[in-house]
């Protein structure tokens, strides 16, 4: 398989950690965007959204969409499970996941930001208070959903989730952008306990063959 990915894209890193967890290999092929490489006719010609990560199959079946593929991946490899087999704790596992990917995601990826920067004119400090905002609003909803329902040393329970794929890089974004993370306990205990196990090291950004410093 080969795996398109930008070793700082928070969405790509969810993609990364789940292959690291189910130990499957691929081929990494960075794509950078900030060079914008994402927009260039050959990229888009394989994934017509123009972002990352995007994932080409053994049989060249391309698919895009973090949360798309973790689900694809998990029906072809499904152990060991990402997806819990009781429905509401599956429910619970993708519920958080999604309000990381639907609610706080989007609002603060690049294309939003240059967006901010380039035809809103925002400044820099407008814009990292924009950051900020969307950051706390949404890491305070998934304090809450763990503190109500979360338990074990990772989200929901003591194996990694989903829901563990999604919220390591959004807390991960949060310290790169120097936000305020400690209202968040319950959080920042799973974001700590993942950073000590070898698979989420793995697919850390800087261990990635397009990591630049």
């Amino acid at each position: 398989m080969q795996l398109y990915s930008f070793y700082n894209s928070s969405t790509s890193y969810r993609v990364r950690i789940a292959l690291a967890l189910k130990g499957l290999s691929v081929d990494y092929q960075g794509v950078n965007l900030r060079a914008g490489e994402q927009r260039q006719n050959d990229y888009r010609a394989l994934n017509p959204a123009a972002g990352v990560p995007l994932l080409v199959d053994d049989e060249g079946n391309g698919l895009g969409q973090s949360l798309a593929i973790i689900d694809y991946l998990e029906a072809l490899h499904p152990e060991p499970p990402l997806l819990p087999a009781e429905p509401l704790l599956r429910a619970r596992a993708l519920e958080l996941a999604n309000l990381i990917a639907c609610d706080i995601h989007p609002v603060n990826n690049l294309r939003v930001r240059n967006y901010l920067a380039n035809e809103l004119s925002l400044s820099e400090d407008q814009q990292e208070r924009w950051y900020r905002h969307w950051i706390a609003e949404g890491l305070a909803a998934a304090e809450a959903l763990l503190v109500r329902h979360g338990f074990g040393d990772y989200c929901f329970g003591d194996a990694p989730t989903v829901a563990d794929c999604c919220l390591v890089p959004q807390v991960a974004n949060g310290i790169r952008m120097n936000c305020d993370l400690t209202p968040y306990s319950r959080v920042m205990a799973v974001y700590q306990h993942c950073q000590l196990q070898p698979a989420f090291q793995q697919a850390a950004p800087d261990q990635q063959p397009d990591f630049a410093s």
